[in-house]
This record gives structure tokens, sequence and C-alpha cells, in this order.
């Protein structure tokens, strides 16, 4: 019987069906989702996440039967050259991460690798012939295992998103890849913008560790090293609120040029601060540190984490990074910022990523590393301040 395309959502879920919330295994729960989703044309609300709900949708869009063969294929060979020249420096950024995360599993059948933002392989653990059918194939430099090619997985799920996800057994679009469980976490760079894809593979047998959380804490420490390589200037910050924090994975970073304005930031140091890890919509530094760049230099010139009472009355801890570099884009020249007012320059990073976003304010808010109420207000201010001007 061929395949037929459920109705396009919203699915109407019936009442009367719903599901127990007691299963004999997790492969009953998305055994049943996957009925109810691909069978009944019912929206499997609580039984699968919802990104992977969205991803399911996404991908029966694209008119490809659950049933379909994926072939794990490289792309050419100019495009992985090309790929790998224009990630060197995250590549090189990463190396030390990606050792240790492989020594790490080296004990597990899990396997790491690092994407593009579009789901090729740039970096994979080495994986034996006789490590699964699938992982062989897949853990190679040079396949694309983004959503667009290989359905639901977590590696495209989590570049969709903007945040870390589990796609675990049936979970997957494919039949074929029925037997894979993968986590994977986003990394950004110090301007918010998503620079690779973190993900942790094991084939047949799930894992037995807080795999979400261990690749957030990898994502994030590889995150921290690509900062640390982008930002070489005059200001580059690690801080926390506890001094034994610092130089681990869980460090804020903060890039400032000569002026105060902000390079390059991280998620912990935006938590820190209160701010967006959006360099463009934060401005002058001091407005969040409390200090100018003179004071500050004169702070950190003293050996050691320095005590700081920010203005919105945390007290953290702020040392200075040695021997920082220049470059603020793994990818592109310097960019240098001219010194537009606050007002314009967020207005305009708001409006060029809605246009981009055709006026998604969902797809805005995830690429600007924002909340959809942050650019409300912040354009809700800008359209007061143009009416009181005029």
């Amino acid at each position: 019987m061929p395949w037929s395309k459920p109705p396009t959502p919203p699915f109407a879920l019936d009442s009367g069906r719903l599901a127990s919330p007691f299963f004999q295994s997790p492969e009953d729960r998305i055994g049943l989702a996957r009925e109810r989703f691909f069978g009944d044309g019912e929206r499997p609300s609580g039984l699968v996440s919802e990104p992977v709900i969205q991803s399911w949708t996404r991908c029966i869009r694209s008119q490809r039967p659950p049933t379909e063969t994926v072939a794990f294929d490289m792309v050419d060979r100019a495009r992985v050259s090309n790929l790998l020249a224009r990630h060197h420096r995250l590549l090189r950024a990463a190396r030390e991460e990606l050792i240790q995360l492989d020594q790490a599993l080296a004990g597990s059948p899990c396997k790491a690798m690092l994407t593009s933002p579009d789901g090729v392989v740039l970096h994979a653990t080495p994986t034996a012939r006789d490590e699964g059918r699938l992982m062989p194939v897949i853990a190679r430099v040079g396949v694309n295992i983004g959503e667009a090619t290989v359905g639901t997985g977590a590696p495209g799920v989590a570049a969709r998103t903007g945040e870390a996800c589990m796609v675990l057994g049936g979970e997957h679009y494919f039949d074929v890849l029925r037997h894979l469980h993968c986590a994977a976490a986003p990394v950004r760079d110090g301007r918010g913008r998503l620079a690779a894809v973190l993900d942790l593979s094991s084939e047949g047998e799930t894992f037995r560790f807080d795999a979400a959380a261990l690749v957030r804490l990898y994502a994030s420490a590889i995150e921290n090293r690509l900062i640390e390589a982008q930002v070489r200037g005059p200001l580059l910050l690690r801080m926390q609120t506890r001094p034994d924090w610092l130089r681990s994975s869980l460090e804020g970073l903060l890039g400032l040029d000569e002026d105060g304005r902000v390079l390059a930031i991280n998620a912990a140091a935006a938590t820190l601060l209160g701010c967006p890890r959006v360099p463009e919509l934060i401005g002058p530094a001091e407005a969040w540190l409390g200090l100018g760049p003179a004071a500050l230099q004169a702070r950190l010139d003293a050996p050691g984490p320095q005590a700081l009472a920010l203005p919105g009355g945390l007290t953290i801890w702020v040392e200075r990074v040695l021997g920082a570099g220049r470059t603020i884009d793994a990818e592109a020249p310097p960019i240098e910022l001219a010194p537009v007012p606050l007002r314009t320059l967020g207005h305009d990073a708001i409006r060029q990523t809605l246009a981009q976003c055709k006026g998604n304010l969902s797809e805005a808010a995830r690429r600007l590393g924002v909340s959809r109420g942050y650019i409300y207000r912040r354009l809700d201010a800008l359209r007061e301040a143009d009416d009181g001007a005029g």
C-alpha cells in the first residue's frame, strides 16, 4: 500500500484517545506517537517533545515518506575543502575540547561529531567498521546530517531551534534511523550567531549517562575557546559569581574595544549582566558593568580576580584574559563598529533581522538571542522616541 501523507497540521487530537501516562518502555511511548502522527494524522503532544513534532511536520511537508532509504553520501570534495577552510579557526579552537570529549567517550559506544550550521560533519570521532551498521557511514567528515538530508535528528533540531535537544530511537523521522540515539547542542560565536552544532550519537544502545548535559557542557567550552580565539584586544574579561568558576566552561566571557563597546559575549556573561547576547543590541558596556574602559582597566591591573558590583546589584568576580587576539569573526575579516548611537544601531539590527526572517518574530528572536518580548519592547520604545523627535 503506498504511503499517504497525513493532513497538514494543526491536527485534531481525539479527547477520547488520550495517551496513558504509563508505558512499559520509551519505545512504547514513541511507537504510539508515530502511530498517531503518521497513521492517524493526530498531533502526539505529550508523547514526544514539541521540537520533534515540529521537525516531523517539516519532513512531512517535504513529501518524503518515513520508509525512505537514507543515503549518507559525502558532499563533493570541493565543498568539503571549502567548509574546512572557512571553519579552520573554529576547528582549531575546538581541538582540545574535542580531544577531551573523545577520551571521555572512549569506553562507551557514543561518537562525537561537530557539524557546520547546515549539517555537514567537520569533525567525527574515529569509528571502527564493526561499531554498528550506521555510525561508520555517518561519522565521516563531509557527510551531511542536517534535517533537509536525513530528516529529524538532534543536530538538525538543535540548529533549527538554537537549543540543546535529544532525539532517541523512533523519534528520528526515517525508519532506518530508529536504532540511533542522539544529543546535540548549538555552538555560538561571540556575536551570538550559530557557528556549529556538537552532536553525540550512539547506535543500538541508548545513553547510560546524561548526554544532554554533557553535550551542553562541551558546546559551552568550545564556544569559550572560540571567543578567546576571536577576540584579541584591550579587554577580554572572564566573569562569574565565584572566582573558582573562572577558567571553566561555566565562565562568562566579554570582549570590549578601546571605547568600551562590546565585541563579543557568551551566554554566561549575558546571563550575569542581564543583557542580550547580540553585541549590537548591548551598546556601551559601562551601562552593564558600572565602570568605563579606563576605570575597568585600572581595576583589573591588580593581580588575580577582582570583585565587581554590577549596577543590577549582583557582585561578580572579573579577571582579564591575557594574550588575547584581535579578530572578532571566525569566517570573515575583523568587523569595525562605527560610532552609531545605540538606539539607531539596535533598530537597524532588529529591522534587518526581521526582514531576513520575513517578519517572523520568533525566528528573529532566536537569531538575535533575545526574547520576543524584548523585541516588542525595543520596537515600541523606538517608535515612541521617533514620535517624540518628530
